[in-house]
């Protein structure tokens, strides 16, 4: 199956699987392309309010590294936008939540984890030779300010 290209139906896809996922605490929506998925929750850089997005990842030393490919588009993604302006959010892995501080990965960590995300799915090497912008590695590192580091949410019944 070639690349996906951002469309109507994909970001359909992309706001459908983000409520199940968060509807059924993680059951449904674990995995999509063979890879697992979190949510992704940032404060928007303009508006201030909470923005949730479903994203694959992979762990890494425990770590959690996503990639801000935007499908291969010249643009960033809005939630790595918001994670340079605040690097402060949290992520949800089944019914887990977890605050964590982003950081984009530089020099010989993010050759490593950047050849790990295409091992893992190769479409990410279509993506970026898609686009000009070189697409962010993202490491999120769980952090500790204000509450636990690792909280358990209530399936919601």
């Amino acid at each position: 199956m070639p690349a996906l290209k951002r469309n109507r139906a994909v970001e359909l896809f992309w706001k459908t699987h983000r409520w199940l996922y968060e509807k059924t605490g993680g059951r449904l929506g674990a995995k999509v392309v063979g890879m697992p998925v979190l949510l992704l929750t940032t404060t928007g850089r303009k508006s201030g309010r909470r923005r949730t997005v479903a994203l694959t990842y992979f762990e890494d030393d425990g770590r959690f590294v996503v990639i801000a490919s935007y499908l291969g588009e010249p643009r960033h993604p809005s939630w790595w936008l918001n994670l340079t302006a605040d690097p402060r959010a949290t992520l949800q892995i089944g019914d887990r939540t977890i605050e964590v501080r982003a950081r984009e990965a530089e020099g010989d960590e993010r050759e490593r984890l950047w050849r790990q995300a295409v091992r893992l799915m190769k479409d990410y090497e279509v993506y970026q030779q898609r686009t000009s912008r070189r697409i962010p590695v993202v490491v999120l590192e769980p952090a500790v300010w204000g509450a636990a580091v690792d909280t358990v949410k209530p399936r919601r019944r």
